[in-house]
């Protein structure tokens, strides 16, 4: 079967979306100064990393970002890792997300905040400013300043924006969680990086429940010993506050800082804006820091050009305040639009509540997992057919690949006339190697191209670009929001470690990925979980596409077993609601694998378990299986799964099977 029958085209650009996007008139605009001129996106994309000064000099123009001191050029140095940009630049990140907040934008929405404890909230760009001054100048008063850290056990919603802003303002450095995550999670973090404020939540809704936390939290502070102030959060508002004498409630600290503008303070470019965290699967999280300048111009890139974001729009994407994509959604401030922000059960109080949100609310761009898109195809929505979309013109997708059969759901019962960006990135980097772009088709199973300014390839283990076939995902040339560096990483031995050591002078991300013919992609799962029965090595995404479309399966996990020097496939199945892992459901899945994969991704063993483990930003946790099923006497870190129990089931089915080693 060709590629084309393979991939076909489920969406494509018309001539108004190739002109009159953000990146078309971006196209366009550079081939007025004399660059160029771009056949198509691949021609701009190959001019952005042959001139990769000039291109991100370009991109800072054009998206409008404010400095209060230009740089002295774009690149100091090229070398990875110790890339340096924009040397010699003062910017504040605050001051650029608020840029427009004033004049014309002021009395624009600028967050519409969804919850399951209270009302919606509805803000304007001039109340945000005005309540980030507040918060700004009460932490100060509390001896909060610059290269301090503010800590936030927050939800996505109103609070989170304005404690971020305020921080980012006067050159501290925004760290958050979620509510759900366990204290010893928690302390995890920020024990690490030692917050001199805390913003905290005293519980949180979900799924129609009450979680109340105000003892659990009252211990973290105990915890952390570097805390000057702590406000909390009326989240749930018939519940108490959080006791303690260093609280201040939200309402009582902006009342105290009221009327005070936010200081935008002048920072270098490399000055940390947030601090990010690895999910901790293994022990304690990597603290990922990222960089004021390299992040704001990266975001600017992917929101604006990428996603074709701007002020008449309004954003929704559903996330956490312990996943990147939060931090990602918040940069969606610089471009004007309206962001609607949603905590809570994205199933609750039924699975159509995303899509009646985004029909009420007239949302141009959501974004949501593959998780959730798949659970959506295998509930039988039909949100096209029953609700107004006539707004809406992006899906976004990420956290895990998204299947062929989620492009057909969205393309037939979803949202047919949206573009559906399926974007791949991570923590690392707060962002994106691989996406969506307007001036491209939409194929079926790819992701559209590599982003702008990112020299992506795939590398076979000798270093070296496949010319065809899967590889390593590497980036050959420095990109701006690669982090400034590891917390408490004096001598970078740690960040080299993660990103450089397989391929001096390469960053290597860790996914396993091929490139097509069209310049799309498609990710084949993480590098350290692909498998190698018989030598051959294959992606975990490769079986799930196959079983994960069987409407007996609900979920899936699989992972190799080790024995007698070779690779078993084994294959964890949660059988649909009223369904069993019978003989017969074995034999289907091994002839659907078999015919849509090859005879070498068969699993040797198929073990009906209750759930599959997941980390708290909700990917599936396919190492921890690993190391249980190999003999690994190395302790997972259960605190950041979301449900570590799933491991102990998993651990009581593979005895039964006789597939775990002799003690």
């Amino acid at each position: 079967m060709s590629n084309e029958e393979q991939s076909p085209v489920v969406w494509s650009p018309t001539e108004t979306t190739l002109t009159q996007s953000r990146m078309g008139r971006f196209k366009a605009w550079l081939e007025q100064q004399g660059f160029g001129p771009f056949a198509d996106y691949h021609a701009l994309h190959q001019w952005s990393i042959s001139d990769l000064d000039t291109f991100w000099r370009k991109v800072w123009d054009y998206c409008g970002l404010v400095c209060d001191t230009p740089a002295e050029k774009v690149l100091g140095k090229r070398e990875m890792p110790g890339a340096e940009w924009f040397p010699g630049m003062k910017l504040n990140f605050a001051a650029n997300l608020l840029r427009l907040a004033d004049g014309d934008y002021a009395d624009r929405e600028a967050v519409v905040a969804y919850c399951e404890t209270r009302p919606v909230l509805r803000k304007t760009y001039a109340e945000l400013k005005a309540d980030a001054g507040a918060l700004e100048a009460f932490l100060r008063s509390k001896g909060v300043g610059q290269g301090d850290r503010v800590a936030g056990v927050v939800t996505n919603g109103y609070e989170a924006m304005v404690g971020m802003l305020a921080s980012t303002s006067m050159g501290a450095i925004w760290s958050s969680a979620s509510p759900d995550f366990g204290i010893g999670a928690i302390n995890d973090r920020f024990g690490q990086i030692e917050p001199a404020a805390l913003i905290v939540v005293n519980g949180y809704g979900y799924g129609g429940k009450v979680f109340a936390r105000q003892d659990d939290f009252a211990e973290l502070i105990a915890g952390l010993p570097s805390l000057r102030t702590v406000v909390s959060i009326p989240q749930l508002p018939d519940e108490a506050p959080i006791p303690g004498e260093l609280i201040t409630t939200w309402e009582d600290a902006l009342a105290l800082g009221g009327g005070q503008a936010p200081s935008f303070t002048p920072m270098d470019p490399d000055h940390p804006v947030y601090i990010l965290y690895s999910s901790g699967t293994t022990g304690k999280p990597k603290c990922i820091v990222h960089g004021t300048a390299g992040l704001l111009v990266n975001h600017a890139k992917e929101l604006m050009l990428h996603g074709d974001v701007g002020p008449e729009d309004r954003f929704l994407y559903f996330t956490t305040c312990g996943w990147m994509m939060w931090n990602w959604q918040a940069s969606a401030l610089l471009t004007g639009a309206a962001v609607i922000t949603v905590d809570g059960s994205p199933g609750y109080p039924s699975l159509n509540f995303l899509w009646d949100t985004v029909a009420e609310e007239k949302v141009t761009h959501f974004g949501t997992s593959a998780r959730f898109i798949a659970g959506c195809r295998k509930g039988e929505l039909q949100p096209a057919k029953t609700l107004d979309q006539s707004k809406l013109r992006v899906v976004f997708s990420t956290g895990s690949p998204l299947l062929p059969e989620d492009y057909d759901w969205v393309y037939s019962d979803g949202a047919p006339n949206a573009l559906l960006g399926s974007i791949a990135g991570g923590t690392d980097i707060c962002g994106c190697f691989v996406g969506s772009t307007p001036l491209l088709p939409v194929r079926r199973g790819e992701i559209q191209c590599r982003f702008l300014g990112v020299d992506a390839v795939a590398y076979g283990d000798d270093g070296k670009p496949v010319s065809e076939g899967r590889g390593e995902l590497v980036c050959r040339q420095p990109l701006p929001s690669m982090p400034v560096c590891f917390w408490d990483d004096r001598n970078g031995e740690r960040y080299r470690d993660a990103y450089f050591n397989t391929f001096p002078g390469v960053w290597a991300h860790g996914d396993f990925i091929e490139f097509t013919e069209h310049g799309g992609a498609i990710i084949y799962g993480r590098s350290d979980a692909t498998l190698n029965p018989g030598g051959v090595r294959i992606g975990t995404a490769e079986i799930y596409r196959q079983v994960e479309t069987i409407p007996e399966v609900k979920d899936s996990l699989v992972v190799g077993r080790q024995i007698e020097g070779d690779v078993e496939v084994v294959l964890l199945v949660v059988p649909a609601d009223g369904q069993e892992v019978t003989d017969d459901l074995k034999q289907q899945l091994k002839t659907r694998i078999r015919e849509g994969a090859s005879p070498r991704h068969v699993p040797r063993h198929i073990v009906q378990v209750p759930d599959i483990p997941y980390t708290r930003s909700g990917k599936k946790v396919e190492l921890a299986v690993a190391r249980l099923i190999n003999g690994s006497k190395k302790a997972d870190n259960r605190d950041a799964l979301g449900n570590p129990e799933a491991l102990d089931q998993i651990r009581e089915r593979l005895a039964g099977a006789n597939l775990l080693p002799a003690e």
